[in-house]
């Protein structure tokens, strides 16, 4: 499980913290330094690398060919680097390894969402939510590289089933009860002051 702190001053903003525990639960590893390596579809053994710049090397001798993923979130080395000797150490440095990753997989889901229509209801999003990680393994959406592509912009609305209790606490608790006191119609208030006595004496 990862440490609130590290999601508070690491994830990206744009997505709440149950929602990067739960996008690395399902796609990451509680290893900083794991490395996963698929040519073909095949996954490869690698050595298990004992400290960051070990990590890097490895990642360098196989990025040319194969589809290598690191870190805690397992994001695709080599995107956007012409050269392997440009990748660097903070690939595999937990705090930059959360934020390059939910920043990518925050774009995810906001091409996702377009698709979608860009949804308001929270009913959606456990179902939009499921295929921006089934695009994040695959590194698809509908035919189209989502780590290359452009990233559309707005906000989501992100809520899965594990936060409904908390929604209810809220409503319970929340500002929410004070829309339920005021009167549905003019007719249901009650006379606060009586002005029967206005104008009927001269």
């Amino acid at each position: 499980m990862l440490d609130a702190a590290l999601i508070k001053e690491c994830a990206d903003p744009s997505l709440k913290p149950a929602i990067v525990e739960q996008f690395v639960q399902a796609v990451g590893s509680d290893d900083p330094l794991a490395i996963t390596v698929k040519s073909g579809g095949r996954l490869i053994l690698v050595r298990k690398p004992k400290t960051p710049e070990e990590a890097i090397e490895i990642v360098r001798e196989n990025v040319a060919g194969s589809i290598v993923r690191v870190g805690l979130t397992q994001i695709p080395a080599g995107i956007g680097v012409k050269d392997a000797s440009e990748l660097k150490v903070d690939l595999v440095e937990p705090c930059a390894n959360l934020r390059t990753g939910t920043a990518m997989f925050a774009k995810i889901l906001r091409i996702v969402a377009k698709w979608y229509g860009n949804p308001t209801s929270e009913e959606v999003f456990p179902q939009l939510f499921d295929d921006a990680i089934h695009s994040w393994r695959t590194g698809k959406f509908e035919g189209e590289n989502v780590f290359r592509a452009e990233g559309p912009g707005g906000a989501i609305v992100q809520r899965l089933p594990v936060e409904a209790d908390d929604a209810g606490a809220f409503e319970e608790n929340g500002s929410s009860t004070i829309l339920d006191e005021a009167p549905t119609k003019p007719d249901d208030a009650g006379i606060r002051i009586d002005l029967t006595r206005i104008g009927g004496q001269k």
